[in-house]
């Protein structure tokens, strides 16, 4: 057995590399051929082959070499300490003490080498995992974004549950499953392949109803395995399922917990604890009855791979104990003959053992391309696309509800620079849809429209966005500002009474919590100050604000920008004096426009 035992060492270089072309190239065809005819394969190919793809970097595809080649050193050392113990334990058996010492000193120098070889892995493996999540975050994190995904995926007919769950959980579980399951799954069919020759050559003939099978070892464990993950396939099916579940159900739980925080100076003044208790109450309890059939569905299936693998235990001393006690084979063949049957039966069971990760990573797969899928239908939704222009101007826009009705039918508009327009009428008339529409946010619009894009345009909504952050980057906002910037901020805060937060500049908070509805909308005017756009479209931006206030916020404006155009939507007789011309919606479609001091000049139906 110490020749056996050379032999295999000698050779252990050219197997690596023997081992490492072949499964790299099974690799390869393996995921060509589940991109081509299967239906997760594409979609992992989608999520995957972008960054892999060596037309943007070698190194992707460099790491997953290394990763792989460090699984087949892995299933080399097993294989190395697989003839170790054959070893060991016969020199133990034939009271060898030379032997043993010797075979001390070489168990020393392979644990050295695992050791070294799992440390590698292991910052290999992380490291990769770190740089794909990295990019995949930055890639979904874009792509909604894009085309303003993240809100006009509101209006699909499915919208996706959750995005910050599937951007933030489910990149790094399917980052790392797919780099655990893929490596599993290549070092289990190597293993296989290894300790199936071991085992065909220290396995013997077995009678069975008279019948000799010859090399009884090997089919008695195959058949054991093949039986046992037919079976447990049966039993975690509905893992799929669950896990699914679990993760939209968690998902849920956690919306809801954070829409309170977000709204709970609302709750409080409506006094509505109880019926927030019971959405809670309900959403988590629907959480808890799938994780009871989750608990329920594992314990069959982790109950049945236990009795599998126990038996597995004992079933190669079972075959093998006659010829060892007939003295046909030493202890350590034995030995040796229980370790290999154990790692074909554990190659043999990856997929039966690993079906709940499998099951976890499928469902996580489907959320992430289902969040692709529905940022490319919400970028394939109609909406009115703007042309650049140094004038405000619309041909013919129409807009309707999302259920056909008309809300605004034809209307021709223009606005020159230093113009403003109030556009009125009663309450679901249509007024901030048709600022939606000029945003190009609204898909239920049709026209020609003409205005000043990118950072030369401006929409403030009656309760303004407030980023995270420093109070600079609030008032910049969407513009940026750095320290040297703050001269010029603190003046904007000054002219609309805000002066007071100039020193605080600097400050990062959740200043939406910090500052009141009124003070929000004074920052918004600060914002208009500081950006200085061309067009400025307010939605009902002075509400919160008395008519004294509002009357010095519009003065100072039109003031300080006296060439920027100016839309608002508003109800108080007070705008009137601000701006020159006016737009009446009634909600049917028909609307009036003229200038603010005379009659109106149209109405088109």
């Amino acid at each position: 057995m110490d020749l056996n035992w050379n032999d295999q060492l000698a050779q252990s270089a050219w197997w690596l590399l023997r081992a490492f072309f072949i499964t790299a190239v099974a690799l390869a065809v393996s995921a060509a051929l589940l991109a081509r005819f299967t239906g997760w394969g594409r979609k992992f190919w989608r999520l995957a082959w972008p960054y892999l793809t060596p037309r943007r970097s070698w190194r992707p595809l460099l790491t997953v070499a290394l990763l792989l080649f460090l699984a087949m050193f892995a299933v080399r050392m097993t294989v190395l300490f697989s003839y170790w113990y054959n070893g060991f334990y016969s020199a133990l058996q034939a009271l060898d003490q030379t032997a043993f010492w010797h075979f001390l000193a070489i168990f020393g120098v392979l644990a050295t080498v695992h050791v070294l070889r799992t440390l590698v892995d292991s910052y290999a493996g992380q490291a990769f995992d770190i740089h794909w999540r990295v990019w995949l975050n930055e890639r979904l994190t874009h792509d909604w974004l894009d085309g303003r995904a993240y809100y006009r995926g509101h209006f699909l007919d499915q919208p996706v549950d959750n995005p910050d769950q599937r951007i933030e959980q489910d990149i790094g579980l399917f980052v790392a499953g797919t780099r655990t399951l893929a490596i599993g799954a290549l070092s289990a069919v190597v293993s296989l392949v290894e300790f199936t020759a071991i085992l065909w050559g220290l396995s013997g003939a077995l009678a069975v109803a008279g019948l000799e099978i010859p090399r009884a070892m090997v089919f008695m464990v195959y058949v054991y395995v093949v039986i046992a993950t037919v079976f447990a396939f049966r039993i975690g099916r509905p893992l799929i399922r669950l896990s699914f579940l679990s993760e939209r159900l968690t998902a849920n739980f956690r919306y809801a917990l954070v829409r309170l925080r977000e709204n709970a100076e609302n709750v409080a003044f409506y006094q509505g604890e109880g019926v927030e208790r019971a959405t809670l109450r309900e959403r988590f309890l629907a959480y808890v009855a799938n994780l009871w059939a989750r608990v329920y569905r594992g314990l069959k299936f982790d109950g049945f791979n236990l009795a599998v693998s126990q038996v597995a235990v004992v079933f190669p001393f079972l075959l093998q104990a006659p010829r060892f006690f007939s003295g046909a084979i030493k202890l350590g063949d034995m030995m040796q003959t229980a370790q290999a049957f154990g790692q074909v039966q554990d190659a043999l069971s990856f997929f039966r053992t690993s079906y709940d990760t499998f099951a976890q990573y499928r469902a996580t797969l489907d959320r992430l391309s289902g969040f692709l899928d529905a940022n490319e239908a919400a970028r394939a939704l109609p909406a009115v696309t703007a042309e650049d222009h140094g004038e405000l101007a619309l041909d013919g826009l129409s807009v309707q509800r999302p259920d056909g009705r008309p809300m605004v039918i034809g209307l021709d508009l223009r606005l020159l620079p230093g113009q403003a327009l109030l556009i009125k009428g009663p309450s679901g008339s249509g007024k901030t849809t048709l600022l939606r529409a000029l945003a190009g946010l609204w898909p239920c619009a049709q026209g020609r429209l003409r205005r000043p894009l990118g950072a030369r345009a401006l929409f403030l909504s009656q309760r303004p966005y407030l980023p995270l952050g420093e109070l600079r980057g609030a008032v910049a906002y969407p513009g940026l500002a750095g320290p040297q910037d703050d001269a010029r901020l603190a003046d904007a805060l000054e002219r609309v009474n805000l002066g007071h937060l100039a020193p605080r500049l600097g400050e990062a908070a959740d200043w939406s919590r910090v500052l009141s509805i009124g003070e929000q909308q004074r920052l918004a005017f600060a914002r208009v100050l500081y950006n200085r756009p061309a067009i400025v479209f307010l939605d009902e931006a002075t509400s919160a604000t008395d008519e004294g206030l509002e009357h010095a916020l519009y003065r100072r404006l039109r003031a300080d920008l006296p060439e920027a155009m100016l839309v608002s939507v508003g109800h108080r007789g007070t705008l009137d004096a601000f701006h020159s011309h006016r737009l009446e919606l009634d909600g049917t479609g028909r609307w009036s426009m003229g200038p603010m001091e005379e009659t109106p000049r149209r109405e088109a139906a």
